[in-house]
């Protein structure tokens, strides 16, 4: 772990100066400068000021550090033929997404497809029709969108798309907080 480097990182993320950091913990601004090019190094009495100036304590400033994924290829992807869905599948693009606050699921309609009917929620939910076209019915109201269209829905009504055309239709799907 490379501390001098972590320490202005942490400083940097709280909007201070050098100046600022070292007069919160009586230090001179020279001080905080070696210590962040590790051309010296604190004593842990004066690692725990510097890190009580900062907000974090030892345990969080040592704990281990996990790089989540971010890039998914397709064996990550777990598809289902889902039984919400007449005719099709939903493809769960990021693994374990539930835990993020937006989730991005693929869905596809043969013909004659349909998702479950959806009913009113405060969640937000944004569509963009990669093939086919499909009908998005909400509160009674049906609209067509084609293959390059999005949409974007706030639902306070029942919901549900379905797949008019004898092609399949492929949406990408993303709901906020996850929904799927």
């Amino acid at each position: 772990m490379d501390i001098g480097q972590e320490l202005k990182s942490l400083r940097q993320q709280r909007g201070l100066t050098q100046e600022e950091l070292a007069d919160r913990c009586e230090l001179s601004k020279g001080f905080i400068s070696q210590v962040e090019r590790n051309q010296t190094s604190p004593s842990i009495a004066t690692l725990m000021d510097l890190l009580e100036s900062l907000g974090s304590s030892l345990s969080e400033f040592f704990r281990e550090r996990t790089h989540e994924k971010t890039v998914f290829a397709p064996q990550d992807m777990f598809e289902k033929q889902d039984p919400d869905i007449l005719r099709g599948s939903i493809t769960w693009l990021v693994p374990d997404a539930q835990k993020n606050r937006m989730e991005p699921i693929l869905i596809e309609m043969g013909e004659g497809g349909q998702t479950a009917v959806y009913p009113p929620s405060e969640i937000e939910e944004f569509g963009y029709v990669l093939s086919g076209t499909i009908l998005l019915h909400e509160n009674g109201n049906v609209q067509r969108v084609r293959t390059g269209c999005s949409f974007c829905l706030h639902p306070h009504a029942e919901h549900y798309l379905s797949n008019p055309g004898k092609v399949k239709a492929r949406v990408l799907w993303v709901s906020t907080p996850p929904s799927f």
